[in-house]
């Protein structure tokens, strides 16, 4: 049974689209927002009720996640140079 290989040009577009998305600002924008909530998780900036639910609860939900997604930012941006290279290496670079 042969397997298909396909690589059109909307494939290596969106690749392409995907990288610099992942480059171009998305993982420097959650770097970003996590340094404001670092700012708004310290009580000599903000106190109070909501301030002490936003330390002690949401921001290290939201903290986590944001790890989590810069993490798998880093492994998507490596499976997408990998296809990369595999279009390439199976004619589809030009």
């Amino acid at each position: 049974m042969a397997t298909r290989v396909l690589s059109t040009e909307q494939a290596k577009t969106a690749i392409s689209q995907m990288q610099a998305i992942i480059s171009g600002g998305l993982a420097e924008q959650i770097t970003k927002l996590d340094g404001q909530g670092q700012t708004l998780s310290d009580s000599n900036v903000w106190d109070g009720p909501l301030a002490e639910q936003f330390r002690g609860q949401i921001w290290p939900d939201t903290k986590k996640a944001l790890d989590r997604a810069q993490e798998e930012l880093g492994q998507l941006r490596e499976q997408l140079n990998k296809i990369s290279q595999n279009i390439m290496a199976a004619g589809g670079g030009g």
